[in-house]
């Protein structure tokens, strides 16, 4: 018998996911897959920089312990910055991902030039140093931002109007062929984008982070993979 998997979306942020959020990003799980929702009780309401992300941090570490002790099968850290992620899977053995690499693997299987388009020029530094440290700055052609705080995202029109533009401006200037959504807090409109620029003749996939972490995680539990112990080593005990 199959075992049931169970998923943990930890939200590195004092914000709590709703259910309506939740249902979203994991539409495309199996309908058999169980997917949690915890938020960190001390912390940032949002990560927009490096400051907001090392708060978050030591929070997000304890939490991520007790899910692995509760039995989940897989933690989302839900931010594309990928928070603490590393630092998580020194201490858990379970799989763990973040927003950032998922998206960007599934993209690089659909196209040969991406653009990531986020929410603030504050953000783009620290995406720039995941490009670097991925070893990816020759298929990420530019980092864009729609110049919106990520508590201010609810006005979906508003959003849905400057991620076209600049998914546009990223295209038709920069030659991209896939856009990535930067922020998992982009949500409820991918689709509504992709019909947009398709309307404008401009067929590329556009991806949301939060749903291709979660499809990729629960693709590492149900194959039974694990993260290397030689890249991810146990924290010593001092």
């Amino acid at each position: 018998m199959t075992k049931k998997i169970k998923l943990l979306d930890l939200v590195p942020v004092t914000v709590r996911a709703t259910a309506q959020e939740l249902a979203y990003i994991g539409k495309h799980l199996s309908a058999d897959t169980e997917l949690e929702s915890w938020s960190i009780e001390s912390g940032p309401p949002s990560i927009e920089c490096e400051y907001d992300e090392a708060m978050a941090q030591p929070a997000v570490l304890e939490l991520a312990k007790k899910a692995e002790a509760q039995g989940f099968d897989g933690i989302f850290v839900d931010c594309f910055g990928d928070p603490a992620v590393r630092a998580v899977r020194e201490c858990v053995d379970v799989p763990v991902v973040g927003g950032f690499e998922p998206a960007i693997h599934l993209s690089l299987g659909l196209a040969d030039r991406i653009a990531i388009v986020t929410v603030l020029p504050d953000v783009v530094p620290m995406l720039r140093n995941l490009v670097a440290r991925a070893g990816l700055r020759d298929r990420i052609i530019n980092i864009f931002n729609v110049d919106i705080p990520v508590l201010e995202l609810h006005d979906r029109e508003k959003l849905l109007q400057a991620l076209y533009q600049k998914s546009v401006l990223a295209i038709e200037e920069y030659e991209a062929e896939a856009i990535v959504l930067g922020c998992t807090a982009m949500i409820n409109v991918t689709e509504d984008l992709e019909s947009a620029l398709q309307k404008a003749d401009l067929n590329v996939p556009v991806l949301e982070a939060a749903q291709s972490a979660l499809m990729m995680l629960e693709l590492h539990a149900k194959m039974g993979l694990q993260h290397s112990k030689l890249t991810y080593r146990r924290p010593r005990e001092k």
